[in-house]
């Protein structure tokens, strides 16, 4: 499993933004997770996609999120 998580949904237009967002901050590598059809992960982010999880630290970036931001997570 990789450090950062982008918790997302089907069809969503703000998380392709943030597929963008993080390929100019050149995030390392990253896991998507669809919280579609799943309950828990629905109630815990299903308001707040996309959001950015480092799974190191458990600090979350919610949307909206720019290059530098992304950047000073993974310099954390």
């Amino acid at each position: 499993m990789s450090r950062f998580i982008l918790f997302q949904r089907d069809d969503c237009h703000l998380c392709d933004l943030a597929l963008d967002v993080l390929a100019q901050a050149r995030l390392p590598e990253f896991d998507s997770v669809f919280i579609d059809e799943d309950d828990a992960l629905e109630a815990a982010y299903g308001l707040r996609v996309p959001v950015l999880r480092d799974a190191t630290s458990g600090v979350e970036l919610d949307w909206p999120f720019g290059t530098d931001a992304v950047r000073g997570l993974v310099d954390r």
